[in-house]
């Protein structure tokens, strides 16, 4: 393991339907693995639930969040964290303009997810219309949609 140091506004970026999700850093040794990134996201109505192979942390940094967590509905202010662990149904909305929050995901796999749905699914289009898309994209990862 070597020290890792990436300066504000730097990291690859992926644009998703979510918000631009920012990579910055990948953390893989003896201990384990995990994966930090940057989330700009706007405001846009909730996408559908989903089911990731990784926990995933939120802690806001701007902004406000109303996150679903299986059946439960937590609302985040600056400040706040939620885990979300593995294999349960996730989703958030933004409430007002945007949100900026840090994200870290257990595990290697999310940054690879990123990469391939900012490749694959484009970002400025309805969920409706990128959904063969976006489902063969979460097939290749282990992602699940929870209503599909």
């Amino acid at each position: 393991m070597t020290t890792i140091h990436v300066p504000p506004g730097q990291g690859e970026h992926y644009p998703m339907i979510d918000g631009d999700h920012v990579a910055k850093a990948a953390v893989r040794d003896t201990n384990g693995a995990f994966e930090v990134f940057e989330v700009i996201a706007p405001a846009a109505p909730m996408a559908p639930p989903h089911v990731s192979p990784w926990t995933g942390v939120l802690f806001l940094l701007d902004g406000r969040v109303t996150a679903l967590v299986g059946d439960t509905t937590y609302k985040v202010e600056p400040g706040g964290v939620l885990v979300a662990p593995a294999g349960t149904p996730v989703t958030f909305e933004v409430v007002g303009d945007f949100a900026r929050f840090v994200a870290i995901t257990s595990g290697d796999g999310a940054g690879r997810f990123f990469a391939d749905f900012s490749g694959s699914v484009p970002s400025d289009q309805p969920v409706e219309k990128s959904m063969e898309a976006i489902l063969s994209v979460t097939q290749r990862h282990g992602v699940q949609l929870a209503s599909a």
